[in-house]
């Protein structure tokens, strides 16, 4: 039997992201997109790294204007919600909480459910983000997608928006965070992937060959090329102190083609295994524009069908939140009052 929120037509999903340090909301109205604010917290960058007790305080600043702001975009009112899909993890737990309490707060005072997503099953799913006016292909169940960020370097198997298998996944650091810590080297901000990005436009990915790790099966690893990469750059700055200066460029450029390199081999065998040729990409790094060409070079070259996200869809977002509590919104799958976030990473 349908609820009472289920018979209302269209159904109105309110989505709210809070893992790390974007404050995010979103409006989805029968499975389009109506609104999808961001706001993010510039005052890492001077610490180098998301610092969780100040990411937390921000987001308790920065959610209630931010969901104001999505419900004005979207041109409702909180009375038309019908639920709120929330990021349950996994991510800071000061940060997730801030969400958990507020849709807690919000999904009583309207009487209308909660319903908790995994952020990183977001990240995948944000592929069937619809937008109004626009003609949008979606990826067929099963396909492989390759989820890519600061956190997660993970090769994950959909048969279905609820049925997710993670078939491979970094053993130590993910390949965002070797951007990260690769790119503080070189004296660049943070977060590292966009300066490695635009600098390795700039210069010769075969300049430096650093060390690629050799792990069995569909699995990652970074470590070992971070560690090359340092140790490069100190044997050189013994006999030329302004070796960075002079190659930051190359650098850049040879570190993005090694990380590529080593995402997209572990990616073609797991495809020439499942015999999936449906294959997509998400998360922070989805945005780099070498990523995103070995996509479509390796579409061409092996006859994959590829779908990669909108760069604003990339990073998180309410959105990709959204998208997905309305698929457990059409199910009938909500969470309870009693709902608590989680750190750890489960998909």
């Amino acid at each position: 039997m349908e609820t009472e929120q289920q018979k209302k037509s269209p159904a109105c999903i309110l989505g709210i992201e809070s893992s790390c340090d974007d404050t995010s909301a979103a409006v989805l109205m029968d499975g389009v997109l109506r609104s999808n604010v961001i706001s993010s917290q510039a005052v890492h960058s001077a610490y180098g790294g998301v610092v969780p007790e100040l990411a937390s305080r921000a987001h308790q600043q920065n959610i209630v204007p931010t969901v104001s702001e999505a419900i004005r975009r979207a041109g409702i009112r909180k009375e038309d919600i019908s639920a709120i899909a929330y990021t349950r993890g996994p991510g800071l737990i000061g940060s997730l909480l801030v969400g958990n309490s507020f849709t807690k707060g919000l999904a009583t005072a309207l009487n209308i459910p909660m319903i908790e997503v995994n952020h990183l099953q977001g990240h995948v799913l944000a592929h069937f983000i619809q937008e109004p006016d626009v003609d949008k292909r979606v990826p067929v169940f099963p396909y492989l997608c390759l989820l890519v960020s600061g956190g997660n370097s993970q090769i994950v198997l959909v048969k279905a928006y609820n049925d997710m298998q993670i078939i491979g996944q970094t053993i130590d650091d993910a390949a965002g965070e070797a951007f990260d810590k690769c790119a503080k080297v070189l004296g660049g901000p943070y977060p590292g992937g966009p300066y490695v990005d635009k600098l390795a436009q700039q210069g010769d990915p075969k300049a430096f060959q650093f060390a690629k790790p050799h792990i069995d099966g569909y699995d990652y690893s970074f470590s070992g090329l971070k560690t090359s990469f340092l140790y490069l750059i100190r044997d050189h700055l013994k006999n030329e102190p302004d070796f960075i200066d002079k190659q930051r460029a190359n650098l850049c450029a040879s570190l993005q083609r090694v990380v590529i390199e080593v995402l997209m081999q572990k990616l073609k065998k797991a495809v020439d295994d499942t015999g999936i040729r449906c294959v997509a990409v998400a998360g922070g790094v989805s945005a780099n524009s070498g990523l995103r060409t070995a996509f479509s070079d390796y579409a061409q070259r092996y006859g994959w069908d590829i779908f990669v996200p909108k760069i604003s869809f990339t990073t998180d977002n309410a959105a990709m939140i959204a998208v997905t509590g309305y698929f457990k919104y059409l199910d009938g799958v909500f969470d309870n009052i009693a709902s608590t976030p989680f750190s750890k990473v489960v998909i």
